[in-house]
This record gives C-alpha cells, sequence and structure tokens, in this order.
C-alpha cells in the first residue's frame, strides 16, 4: 500500500516502518497522523509482523508538529469573533485527542515497536520516541521538547509517558528549559537503551534484536508486553493478579515446548 509519509515493507516477521519526508525533516503533517495509526493497526491486526521497527530518513528523525497543517483551525465562517474563539479552542481539543490517538497506537498494539532515533527528535518526535517500546539512537542524535521554546506545552503524550521512564527530575529540567538532550545523555538516564555510532550501524542492529524478539513465541511476547504496562500503571497485587488470570486464560503448552 502507498503512504504519503511512510515506506512499509514486512520480512522474516519484521515491519519495518520509515519515515519518508526528509525533505521537510519528516515534520508531521495531516497526512501523517492519518496513516501511522492506520499503518500500525494494520500490521497488528493482520499478524505477517512480530515486531515493528520504525526509523526515518534525512538529517533529522522528525522535526514534530508542522503547524502549517494546522494553521486554519477555528477560521470558520462565523462574524463574530468570540464564536470564532470558541470554536478554535474547541477545534483544537479535538485536534489534540486526534493526535493523541494517532500515538496510543503504538502502545495498544500487541506487538513491540522499537524506535531508532537519527538527527533531532524535536517536539512531536519525543512524543513519538516515548511511545515506543525501545529507544535507540546514534551518535549525533538529539530529544528536545520543543513546544517550550515556541510557547505551547507538549500535549501529544510526552509527559504522561516521560515520568514513567525515567526520574522526574530530568523530565523537569528537559521539559523547564527546552533544550537538546544528547543521546549519550539520554542513555544515562535511561531514556534510550543503546547509542549507536552512525544509522547504519544502528538499524543493521536493531534489525537483529528485532529478529531475535520475533523468532519468539508471539502470544508470550504479545503477553510480555500487555503485563509491562499494566504492571507500569496498576500496583504490585493488581498486576499479579492480572498476570495470573492472563495465563490462565491465554497460555498455550503447544508454544512452550
Amino acid at each position: 500500500m502507498k503512504y504519503n509519509c511512510f515506506n512499509v515493507t514486512v520480512a522474516d516477521h519484521v515491519a519495518h516502518v520509515v519515515l519518508a519526508r526528509p525533505e521537510k525533516r519528516n515534520s508531521m503533517n495531516t497526512d501523517f497522523w492519518r496513516e501511522l495509526p492506520e499503518i500500525i493497526n494494520r500490521l497488528d491486526r493482520e499478524g505477517q509482523a512480530r515486531v515493528i521497527v520504525i526509523s526515518s530518513t534525512g538529517p533529522h528523525f522528525s522535526a514534530g508538529l508542522d503547524l502549517a497543517s494546522f494553521g486554519g483551525l477555528g477560521q470558520g465562517n462565523q462574524q463574530d469573533a468570540r464564536n470564532r474563539r470558541i470554536q478554535a479552542g474547541a477545534a483544537l481539543y479535538d485536534t489534540v485527542l486526534s493526535t493523541q490517538a494517532s500515538f496510543n497506537c503504538l502502545e495498544d498494539a500487541r506487538i513491540p515497536v522499537l524506535v531508532c532515533i537519527q538527527g533531532g527528535a524535536i517536539g512531536g518526535g519525543v512524543d513519538l520516541a516515548v511511545a515506543c517500546d525501545i529507544r535507540y539512537a546514534t551518535e549525533d542524535a538529539f530529544l528536545t521538547i520543543q513546544e517550550t521554546n515556541i510557547g505551547m506545552t507538549a500535549d501529544v503524550g510526552t509527559f504522561p509517558r516521560l515520568v514513567k521512564l525515567i526520574p522526574e527530575g530530568y523530565v523537569r529540567e528537559m521539559a523547564y528549559t527546552g533544550r537538546r538532550v544528547p543521546a549519550a545523555e539520554a542513555k544515562q538516564m535511561g531514556l534510550i537503551n543503546e547509542v549507536y555510532p552512525d544509522h547504519e550501524t544502528m538499524l543493521a542492529r536493531v534489525m537483529a534484536i528485532a529478529a531475535e524478539i520475533a523468532s519468539k513465541a508471539p502470544l508470550a511476547v504479545a503477553g510480555c508486553k500487555r503485563m509491562i504496562n499494566y504492571a507500569r500503571d496498576h500496583s504490585t497485587a493488581d498486576g499479579l493478579d492480572y498476570i495470573a488470570i492472563w495465563n490462565a486464560s491465554m497460555l498455550k503448552v503447544e508454544e512452550s515446548q
């Protein structure tokens, strides 16, 4: 299937989803927000892939939200300025919920999603990265909560997810300053699993990790993802009860042999 913002291939149970607008620094336009959940949900539903690897092209992983794509929000035909302001607020709220849903699909997918970051993960690029299961980066990569620098508060998933990935003090510093966090520092925080010297090396190593994951029993891996996400958001007692219920319902002896 042809997409405007992505190239998608599947081989040996590993799906490779590539952001493919390098000339626009892979900024996130309206097509991006529509296509990403389409792709992830299709891969998850069809079952050919057991792992998804997301990578990018060009000098940056993603420059974040393409503001030009949303420049007309709230500009209806009403003549009354107050009504236009009310409409703009409601339209923005709906848009934010829609963009949040586009990244929720990464967390909701049964199969693991690995992301490879080169150059900058800027603004929405951070939102995308933290919604994935595991993050890898090149030595020249950096992450920045760019919204602070343009007078906004990040609203597509950065804070709810980031505070569960790294210590709160790091999150606050990143958010309040909007500074660039180099890959090596992000690894020290625990945000990045591994840093590689270049894009080619990173892709080769991450594809090898994906192949190893794909070789495991799919239901076991799906159960791991489900339990890790559940344990993150619930008490230990709830997590223990849920895994007992899960295995009692889902465990397949033939997959354990």
